[in-house]
């Protein structure tokens, strides 16, 4: 399995190219700016990218996302409580950064719970983790979870946006992520990895 990490936009956010070296597929989760330097990975390891996963929808996690969509040809997935999110400059919170964010409609809402995409041999289990915004998702592949901005190594999501509710984020968090195996990693949507573990044990807000 290959899997990249790139801090891009503004605000440094986690973008993952995650392919399977085999079949030479891969998907980008979050590809929140620098488009040019995803797909230059992307082509440099001969990938064809035939899916982008948002893990929300606010405009730091989808900000290069016309750009690789148009240049992959990929379908972009999101959960279909953020789907309208990538319409509103007002909802993804763009409008307040500076740019004004209005975007095409994805191909595919998720709904999450019972969901499996494929990814070449690899399969993508996606976890609806509501709090941070209503359609928030996890994504586990095997051993490794992406937790977009639901947990991070020693913090949280923040639920103070429009949509947010610190009791769900609380409940998504308890019920869905720190059920995983310990030794699960994550990979979170801002920051560095930590596992299920490190975070029951360290983590200030989950005590």
């Amino acid at each position: 399995m290959f899997l990249k990490c790139l801090q891009v936009g503004v605000l440094a956010s986690n973008c993952y190219i995650l392919g399977d070296e085999k079949n030479k597929k891969a998907v980008i989760i979050d590809p929140g700016g620098n488009a040019e330097d995803i797909l230059s990975i992307v082509k440099k390891e001969g990938f064809t990218v035939d899916l982008i996963l948002l893990t929300h929808g606010h405009a730091d996690h989808i900000a290069g996302l016309e750009e690789v969509r148009c240049s992959t040809g990929a379908r972009v997935a999101i959960h279909e409580n953020d789907a309208p999110m990538l319409l509103s400059p007002g909802q993804n919170l763009s409008e307040y950064m500076g740019t004004a964010l209005s975007l095409s409609p994805a191909e595919i809402k998720l709904k999450g719970g019972d969901e499996k995409l494929s990814l070449g041999d690899l399969t993508l289990e996606v976890i609806h983790t509501p709090g941070h915004t209503p359609g928030s998702i996890s994504i586990k592949v095997g051993n490794i979870i992406f937790t977009g901005d639901t947990l991070f190594a020693g913090s949280i999501g923040r639920s103070d946006f429009p949509g947010g509710s610190f009791e769900q984020l609380m409940e998504s968090i308890k019920n869905k992520l720190l059920i995983q195996d310990d030794d699960v990693i994550i990979c979170p949507g801002h920051g560095i990895k930590s596992t299920i573990k490190q975070e029951k044990d360290t983590n200030p807000f989950l005590r």
